[in-house]
């Protein structure tokens, strides 16, 4: 089994047409159709059904394609980390992060570590922890922030507890406080119209749950933003919101902050990485500021 062969095979997969193919990989489309049924006939399976006009995955082929991505991965990783420069003049550093996360805890790490590295290239990729586990395993990212505990347990990677953060609720100046007095209960909220994040947003599972454990279905005046729309549709009276408190503090402009009672919600950040292999040098320099911020 050739490096190269398992490039095509991964173009012709998610091209599902080999021509095309061909010109993604920057090869000629007889060298690369020769090519796939070598890498077939070594591995004793055929990977596509061909069809006229209609390229498959056989179950074999299915069975490959994440175990051709992760190799093809883990070697532009390991390109990377040999070209980097001793002095880290040069790199980069794929990083996800939950939105929440980029908009409040980010940018200040992020800054010192451009004025520090600035030969670095930071490539910031926002999404779910279940999307940035599945983006991890599969090679595509560094390091990423995610929330504990994961959506999905993975043994193939090691989190490392960054901080646990209070969540609060920010509603609009011009509209009713939520609740009564300085603080808010989650049973208080029963009757409110909330704005919501999109499913599989770590902060709507956990507003969600804690309703439901109070006894009741939240209602949702608005659903489906990511951070920034759903601060801006508080801003705009459209309902109250469960946020965390550092994303509270940097863009409260326009906001009611109120703490929740005790015991409130509170969620962990992690730092995760894949457990069989060690992120490039630059990505272990991230992550040291980020555990001593």
């Amino acid at each position: 089994m050739q490096f190269q062969q398992l490039q095509y095979f991964v173009a012709v997969a998610e091209t599902r047409h080999f021509t095309r193919a061909a010109d993604l990989v920057h090869v000629a489309q007889p060298s690369l159709s020769q090519q796939i049924k070598a890498l077939e006939r070594e591995l004793g399976a055929d990977l596509f059904l061909r069809a006229r006009g209609n390229i498959t995955l056989t179950d074999a082929g299915e069975a490959l394609l994440p175990l051709a991505r992760r190799i093809l991965a883990d070697a532009d990783t390991a390109r990377h980390e040999v070209l980097e420069l001793v002095q880290l003049r040069s790199g980069r550093v794929r990083l996800g992060a939950t939105p929440s996360l980029c908009t409040g805890l980010l940018p200040d790490v992020l800054r010192a570590f451009h004025y520090r590295y600035p030969g670095i290239r930071l490539l910031i990729e926002e999404g779910g922890s279940h999307d940035l586990v599945r983006e991890l395993a599969r090679g595509a990212l560094d390091l990423a922030l995610v929330v504990l505990p994961l959506p999905t347990p993975s043994p193939a990677l090691t989190t490392v507890e960054l901080l646990r953060e209070d969540l609060v609720v920010v509603s609009s100046p011009e509209t009713p406080a939520p609740g009564r007095g300085r603080t808010v209960r989650i049973s208080d909220l029963e009757g409110e119209r909330l704005v919501m994040f999109r499913h599989g947003y770590d902060l709507r599972e956990l507003t969600v749950a804690a309703c439901r454990t109070e006894g009741f279905e939240p209602d949702f005046a608005v659903e489906g933003g990511e951070m920034d729309a759903v601060l801006g549709f508080v801003r705009a009276g459209l309902g109250v919101a469960v946020v965390p408190r550092m994303v509270a503090t940097k863009s409260g402009r326009g906001l009611r902050v109120t703490s929740l009672a005790r015991p409130g919600l509170h969620r962990t950040i992690a730092l995760a990485h894949r457990s069989d292999v060690a992120p490039p040098r630059a990505a272990r320099e991230l992550q040291r500021m980020l555990l001593e911020r």
